[in-house]
């Protein structure tokens, strides 16, 4: 590299919060079936820390020595209910392997695991339906698993018996933990290999052990675009595209880098510019540096939809392996900007739903009144996954009904996941849509053959 790429990147990493989000490892349980639960568990213990025995030390060792800053080391496996439905599973015996789960990540030291998870996109089958129900007690009883449901595809479209359920599900949840909520996603079109959390699971079409990267880069967009202030938007698509390409390069050098020394197939660097609490580090930032007065007001979605494209641009000249979510996440309790445009008044959940339409996952990091009903957080859900169906892209939903608070209150989450102020939703109910139950059939599109 010539020093002035060097400079730039040191540049970026002390200045402009340029970081790598997430080192993730992706285990295949699937060697570890057995109608037996403890033995079972005792399998999936046993791989897990073998596995990423060396994880942790991997990744601190590269971020000392490069200098890039490797903020999380995560785990993901593969979907546990496919697991227990050798055992006939209920919830309760779902809870073990939830334990077993947070029991490795503990030994390993990552920061979370990923992979309770249930495919029910066309329906339930084996123990899909008892770790559902399991979900709300298994997040309150761990520390660092976290929790996924896919209950729709552009191919079989959305299951609307598993969007009431689990609109029920992520009442129970936030009843029983303050941040249970914050550790369960559900789904449309979900990807088998998303390194960030809470949605990784490692999918059925993976290699047995695999190396994900996250990387991340808001505030090096956003000072790039400084320098173009007041030029055509060919120039700030030219810009953006030119700076994620810098930024995958290095998610490139770190993938590799860790597939090298914990011997791990490289898998793939996920693109998605993932913003923080911290100042400097907004997505909604720079959508506001290209002219917008606040996030949220007339010309948003326009404006992320060039930078959703223009990341993915870069992103792919840089690495022949991309994949994951890969765009832009508009988490709202991990973005200052994005609360900031909340408390203003400019960004209310119809806009929100409007900008999933173009980036990467969907409603995220919410807070909602505590005694929203399970039917209006079902229905949110079904609005996300059609977007998602229809739009043949991945959607999801993050929704956290907060105990106790009211619209306009503040939920304090700490750490990476920030606050978030609460939103107010619709008051007209939708129980009788989302009592209808049965699917919602593919588009006409999803026919491909």
């Amino acid at each position: 590299m010539e020093t002035n790429q060097i400079l730039e990147t040191i540049r970026m990493v002390e200045e402009e919060n340029l970081d790598i989000r997430t080192i993730t490892m992706g285990i295949s349980l699937l060697d570890c079936i057995d109608p037996d639960i403890d033995k079972a568990c005792e399998k999936i213990f046993k791989k897990i820390t073998v596995k990423a025995k060396n994880l942790v030390a991997v990744g601190d060792a590269i971020a000392s020595e490069y200098g890039i800053p490797i903020i999380n080391k995560r785990v993901s496996v593969t979907p546990i209910a496919a697991i227990a439905a050798s055992a006939h599973a209920n919830a309760k015996d779902c809870l073990k392997y939830a334990k077993t789960l947070d029991k490795a990540a503990k030994e390993v030291g990552v920061n979370f695991i990923g992979g309770y998870s249930a495919l029910v996109e066309k329906g339930f089958q084996g123990a899909d339906l008892a770790l559902i129900e399991s979900i709300p007690q298994a997040l309150a009883q761990t520390d660092f698993v976290c929790s996924s449901v896919n209950i729709g595809s552009t191919k079989a479209g959305i299951n609307m018996d598993a969007v009431k359920k689990m609109g029920e599900i992520i009442r129970q949840t936030a009843e029983k933990s303050d941040m249970g909520c914050a550790k369960l996603v559900v789904f449309a079109n979900a990807v088998e290999d998303n390194p960030f959390m809470a949605g990784a699971f490692h999918g059925f079409g993976e290699a047995d052990c695999v190396i994900n990267v996250g990387v991340s880069g808001p505030g090096v967009v956003k000072r790039a675009l400084e320098k173009v202030k007041g030029a055509p938007f060919d120039e700030v698509a030219e810009t953006v595209k030119k700076t994620a390409f810098k930024i995958t390069r290095m998610g490139q050098l770190v993938g590799k880098l860790a597939s090298e020394r914990l011997d791990v197939p490289f898998g793939i660097v996920d693109l998605s510019l993932a913003p923080t609490p911290a100042v400097g580090d907004s997505v909604a930032q720079i959508l506001e540096e290209m002219g917008l007065a606040s996030v949220g007001t007339h010309g948003t979605t326009a404006a992320l939809a060039l930078l959703n494209d223009a990341v993915k641009k870069g992103g792919v000249m840089a690495c022949n392996h991309v994949g994951g979510l890969s765009g832009a996440f508009i988490p709202v309790s991990e973005d200052a900007g994005m609360i900031k445009a909340v408390e203003g008044g400019f960004l209310n959940l119809e806009k929100l739903e409007a900008m999933t339409a173009i980036c990467s996952v969907g409603l995220d990091m919410i807070a909602i009144s505590g005694d929203t009903p399970a039917a209006t957080i079902g229905a949110m859900i079904a609005d996300e996954a059609a977007i998602g169906v229809v739009n043949q892209k991945t959607t999801a939903v993050r929704i956290i009904p907060a105990k106790n608070k009211k619209v306009g209150d503040t939920v304090e989450f700490g750490g990476l996941l920030g606050a978030a102020p609460v939103m107010k939703t619709n008051p007209a109910q939708s129980a009788g849509f989302i009592e209808r139950g049965g699917r919602i059939p593919a588009p006409l599109h999803s026919f491909k053959n």
